[in-house]
């Protein structure tokens, strides 16, 4: 499809990633219209996004990807839908799965439904590294077979699975990325970098699951977004590509190295018992969506360094919604946890 003025609809594009990526679409000035279509639902944040009200190329639609009405008025007229709107933390999927089944395989079908009748619309399905399950060892190509391990990651592996079918058997122009560990601005505080930078703002303790010592391949979110971007214009229909970067690290490393920029102190780093299903390992080949002209520009230092400024930059944004239902939703996943003792790095 031509890069040029299209009209793109955005679901979930109040979240962070989704967010991230509408801002960087109105920023290159090559579309003519985004629309963001978003539940709000307690990740969503129409503050993520407040700079292009009145923008004449931004429009705000309030509603629910499982509503399938009001998702075929949005994806009217236009030429691409990128789906972001999804349930997408592991922890939570853990205390209650349901509404991960619901919103990100069943409103994923709604949406295909939806782009069906539409046959010169293109559809990305944005999904994730976790779905190839922990990789020990080498990284994860596309037609590697999927293994999720935790209700998340198999809700957004039955997300893909819907995506595929519906490019089989009704010919819709769907393609899916796979993201790797995504970081940067609006990420809502309850995933890990940002969890751990609030805290230690805060004079928090910040928990680190077992070890610490699982790895995962870290991507700032422009990179992320420019990836997805580059799926959309030059993806084959029905083809996977995975998103990630040569920055591997462990989550002991990330937490320690979010400490010293804060001034903080290592005693703050707190491990806890393991949670359930925690995969090891994360690990992308990326030469698939190199191939068609995409590379990372963020090296994990500089990047890790950008977002500790932007936190500390725009406390009102992120303490403004660490409120009651976050220390709701903290107190459930972390207070029952041991702490632990462990080895150093």
């Amino acid at each position: 499809m031509s890069g040029d003025r299209q009209i793109i609809l955005v679901t979930g594009g109040a979240g962070f990633i989704g967010s991230n990526y509408v801002s960087w679409l109105l920023d290159q000035n090559t579309v003519s219209e985004v629309r963001v279509f978003d539940k709000l639902t307690y990740s969503g944040n129409r503050e993520n996004l407040r700079r292009f009200e009145g923008d004449r190329r931004y429009r705000f639609i309030q509603g629910d990807i499982c509503d399938a009405a009001a998702v075929a008025d949005a994806i009217e007229g236009c030429d691409a839908v990128v789906n972001f709107a999804a349930e997408t933390h592991v922890d939570r999927s853990l205390l209650e799965p349901a509404s991960f089944i619901e919103t990100n395989v069943h409103g994923t079908w709604v949406l295909l439904e939806a782009v069906r009748q539409f046959p010169s619309t293109r559809m990305v399905q944005v999904s994730t590294d976790e779905v190839y399950g922990a990789v020990l060892d080498g990284r994860s190509v596309e037609s590697d077979p999927l293994h999720p391990r935790n209700p998340y990651s198999a809700s957004k592996a039955g997300a893909e699975m819907m995506a595929i079918a519906y490019h089989e058997t009704h010919g819709v122009d769907v393609v899916i990325t796979r993201g790797s560990n995504t970081y940067g601005p609006f990420q809502y505080p309850e995933k890990f970098i940002p969890l751990m930078i609030t805290n230690v703002m805060e004079g928090q303790a910040i928990p680190v699951y077992g070890d610490g010592l699982q790895v995962r391949h870290w991507i700032h979110a422009e990179d992320h977004c420019s990836g997805i971007h580059t799926a959309l214009l030059r993806g084959e229909s029905g083809e996977v590509y995975n998103i990630g970067s040569d920055e591997e690290h462990t989550n002991l490393h990330v937490a320690r190295t979010v400490v010293d920029l804060l001034g903080g102190s290592d005693d703050l780093i707190t491990h806890v018992t393991d949670r359930p299903g925690h995969d090891r390992r994360y690990a992308l080949s990326s030469d698939k969506l190199r191939s068609l002209g995409w590379s990372p520009k963020w090296e994990f230092d500089s990047g890790i360094a950008a977002t500790v400024e932007w936190y500390r930059q725009n406390e009102n944004w992120w303490r403004a919604i660490r409120d009651a239902r976050f220390t709701e939703y903290y107190q459930a996943n972390y207070g029952h946890r041991q702490t632990r003792q462990t080895d150093r790095e």
